[in-house]
This record gives C-alpha cells, structure tokens and sequence, in this order.
C-alpha cells in the first residue's frame, strides 16, 4: 500500500503537472471564490453518458437510419453460411487467412478437395463480413455526430476569447473558471469516445481495430489529463478543429455506400479543403500559439511539454495523411481512375479468401491490390487508412480516396 501511495504522489507531482508555486489545492473547486476549476471527479461523468449515447445511437440505426438505407436500395442480405465443418472451423479460428500450405493436411483430415477448402474458406471469410445497410448505418451515425459535435462547439465557443484569439487560452492559467458549456462539450466528447471504445468490439471490424482501440485510449487519456491540469482552452480548440473534416469524410463514406457517386466525388472535394484548411491552417496557428506564445505568458513545466508534444505529433501526422490524401487525388486524376471499397479499415475484401486468383489451368497467381488495399498496407494509425494506388474501374473516382483520412 505504501509503494502505490508513493507511486501516486510521485506520478501527480505538482513539479510535473502544474506551473511553479502552484498546488493542486490552489485549482480544486472552491479554492477561489472568483474562478470555478475544473473538478477531476467529473471524469466519471462521461461514462455512464457513453450509455446514453450507445442507446441514441442504437435507436437512430434501428428506426431512422436502417430504413432509409433500405430505402434507398442498400443491400442488408447476408451471404450463405459456410458448412459446419469443425476441423476447417478450428483452422479458420487461428487464421481467417488461408495459407496454401494448409490445403493439402486439411484435405486429407476432411475428406475434401482442395478446391472445396478454398471455396468454403471464401464463404466462411464472407459470412464474417457485415453488410452494407451495416455499414451505411454506422457511418451515418458517426456523420450525425460529428456535425453535432462541429456546430454544438462552435455555438458553445463563440463568445469565448480564446476562439478568436488564441493566445488567450494562457492567459490567467491555471486559475482559469469552466463554464457549463464548457463543461458539457467536454463531457460529451468523452462520453463519445468512451462509447467507441465499446462499440468497437461489436461495429464493422477493421484491420487498424487495436491501432483505433489505442487511439481512443490516448485520445481520452489527454482529454483527462488536460481537464485534469485545467487545460479545457486548448483542449475545446482542438476538438473543434478536427471535428469539422471528419463530417465531409463520413459523409463521403454513407453516399458511397447508397451508390451516389457523383455525391461522393463533390463531398470528398469539400472533404479535402476541410481537411486542409483545419488540419494545416488552422490547427498549426495553435501549434503556434503553444509553442511561441504561451512561453511569453506563462512559466514553463513539464507538463506542458509533454502535451505540447504530442500536439506537435499530431501535426506531423497531419502532414502525412495530407500528403497521402493529395497523392491519390494526383494518382486518381492522372488515371482517371479509382477503385476498391470505401473503407480501407473494413474487413478485407472477400472475394478471394487467400488473395490469390485462380487462373484457367488451376494454378494460382497473387491478385493485384486494389487501390485501397495499397492504402492500408502502406500506413495505419489513428483509424486511419492512409495511402492508395492503383485502380480497376472509371466510376469510383472517389471512393476510396475517401478513406485516406480517418
């Protein structure tokens, strides 16, 4: 007991987390009749709000969003179910990649041709892929959100100083009061990324599935710990920010699915410039502000540059995902062409369970990645599928392209 208590004091050192000459009892609530601080018993709010959302969500997909995608003529059939074979089944269960190597042991356990593995495995990869209407509703949803979250924090941000001018989110720190809307995008925000974090386990799987699980952790770990060192100001700015093109991106995503294609070539071209004007113009002036001019206002601390940090990460992972979302736009122009799903995330495409083709004489040759596979095997993180080449088809000029940031 006295190593976790000395553990937790050294960890919540106030030489680490706060400026000089400051106490976490000089910011807890009611140290100052003048300023409401942030409460970090709060942070238990956001949880059972997750429940709330996943309920929204859950009663938007089911009454709403489901029966406007079928509607609108989107699939929801499943495929056939593979035959119950055990042996295959136990196989499948270690990998749903089937190694060539495979074929001739199982055939022999099985009593089955090899052919007869390949086209079972195929179906059985199939039935673990989730339908379009599934899809389409998730999508729709997160879409939903985003913009909510988008105008609730420009409406919740208007009147405060810091929105205009960034150098005010310094000034004052830490005695710097929360107010209640203030309070409640933050909440909120959490509670969303809480509720990801538990739906992920059961919504479309994606290859980048721990990848994304992490990015929820460490997204919610460093909204905590600046709720926690009352860094709400910065904070608020960068959840507005990023919220803004994740609205166009997921709106590329549902109209590709409903088939809309030309819908999804013009909001992919929005997404774009969002993109670029948020996440290169106006995300680096905060960058700017933190690096340049919150060392004039206030004194330094550990803390702060460690948050700083990882804000200046991100910003290099902006530039990255810009430049790869710029190169397929270059690539899908110069060939007119762009192919694949609209998600490099989801579920591999299926419709070679070993990503062979088998060719006339029975031999197998390696089937040329779509575009948005290349994309995902080039880069992934932060739920992001991140590069695209090549393409198979002049009408999805956009469809992939779509996935090169998320």
């Amino acid at each position: 007991m006295d190593i976790i208590n000395k553990f937790t004091n050294a960890f919540w050192s106030t030489h680490i987390w706060l400026p000089p000459n400051t106490t976490w009892a000089d910011i807890a609530p009611g140290s100052r009749p003048d300023v409401v601080h942030a409460d970090y018993r709060d942070l238990i709010w956001p949880i059972p709000l997750a429940a709330v959302v996943m309920l929204i969500r859950y009663t938007l997909e089911r009454f709403w969003i489901s029966p406007i995608g079928k509607s609108l003529g989107i699939r929801s059939s499943r495929p056939k179910k593979a035959a119950n074979v055990p042996t295959l089944e136990s196989a499948y269960a270690k990998s749903s990649h089937l190694d060539h190597k495979w074929l001739a042991p199982l055939a022999k356990q099985t009593d089955m041709t090899e052919r007869q593995i390949e086209r079972w495995w195929r179906l059985r990869r199939a039935q673990d892929k989730p339908s379009t209407l599934v899809k389409f509703c998730e999508n729709t949803w997160r879409c939903i959100y985003y913009l909510y979250s988008f105008i609730f924090g420009v409406i919740v941000l208007w009147d405060k100083p810091w929105f205009w001018d960034v150098k005010s989110c310094w000034y004052g720190y830490p005695h710097q009061s929360v107010s209640n809307d203030i309070w409640w995008y933050y909440m909120i925000s959490m509670s969303f990324y809480w509720s990801l974090t538990a739906t992920q386990f059961f919504d479309v799987k994606r290859k980048d599935f721990w990848q994304m699980f992490i990015h929820h952790m460490v997204t919610l770990l460093l909204m905590s710990l600046s709720w926690v060192c009352n860094l709400h100001r910065v904070g608020s700015l960068v959840l507005v920010v990023h919220d803004c093109a994740d609205i166009f991106l997921e709106a590329a995503k549902l109209t590709k699915y409903a088939n809309y294609q030309k819908v999804c070539d013009a909001i992919f071209a929005i997404f774009t410039v969002v993109w670029i004007v948020t996440r290169l113009g106006f995300y680096p002036r905060i960058i700017y502000s933190s690096s340049v001019e919150a060392p004039r206002i206030l004194p330094m601390f550990p803390a702060y540059y460690i948050f700083n940090s990882l804000l200046l990460m991100l910003l290099v992972l902006h530039i990255i995902w810009t430049y790869m979302i710029l190169k397929i736009v270059v690539d899908s122009l110069q060939k007119g062409l762009m192919s694949g799903d609209i998600r490099s995330s989801d579920s591999e495409d299926l419709t070679d369970s070993s990503g062979n083709v088998r060719v006339a004489n029975g031999s197998t040759r390696t089937k040329p990645k779509s575009g948005i596979s290349a994309l995902t095997a080039a880069t992934a993180g932060g739920g992001v599928a991140q590069r695209k080449r090549g393409a198979n088809t002049s009408n999805n000029h956009t469809g992939d392209a779509t996935t090169a940031a998320k």
